[in-house]
């Protein structure tokens, strides 16, 4: 690696390890094999490692998608620069997954609002449910009692620690 950076080689074959904290401006032209197994944040990281300088640079995908969640992966990696946009597309390809528990992907627990669509509605609903909460943070209030109860009967299996205070 210090070779290389140093300029001593021309050449780096190198694992995903380079997608973070490699900064070598002169890197021009990066080959990325089987590209439709990585995801676009991956990607968006691994190409970002070169065109650092004012010469011109080369991000070359190589694989066979054979899905159409990996095609669409690799035609948004190919038109898409910003790394917002980047992301919005992939939260449109992959789904919002999980909003309580581990699955980062697939089907969303919103059953009619969609997080891409209802963006607005969505964060003025979360701006209400702060204030309940910053104003009632345990929801013992008369008022908010009933939201407490479907919450714990909703989300008990997630939210254990939530009412423990």
């Amino acid at each position: 690696m210090a070779l290389f950076a140093r300029g001593e080689l021309d050449i780096l074959i190198s694992t995903t390890v380079i997608e973070v904290g490699i900064d070598i401006a002169n890197a021009t032209v990066m080959l990325i094999e089987d590209a439709e197994r990585f995801g676009l944040a991956q990607l968006h990281q691994l190409r970002g490692r070169i065109g650092r300088s004012g010469l011109k640079s080369y991000c070359i995908l190589f694989g066979e998608p054979t899905t159409d969640e990996g095609k669409q992966r690799i035609n948004a990696i190919r038109t898409i620069k910003d790394g917002f946009k980047l992301a919005e597309a992939d939260l449109q390809i992959r789904g919002e997954g999980q909003l309580f528990g581990t699955r980062q992907s697939g089907l969303p627990d919103l059953r009619i609002a969609k997080l891409t669509r209802d963006y607005e509605i969505l964060t003025d609903a979360r701006r209400e449910a702060f204030s309940v909460v910053d104003n009632d943070p345990a929801l013992a209030k008369p008022e908010n009692r009933m939201l407490r109860e479907e919450i714990r009967t909703r989300f008990a299996h997630n939210l254990d620690w939530l009412f423990q205070a």
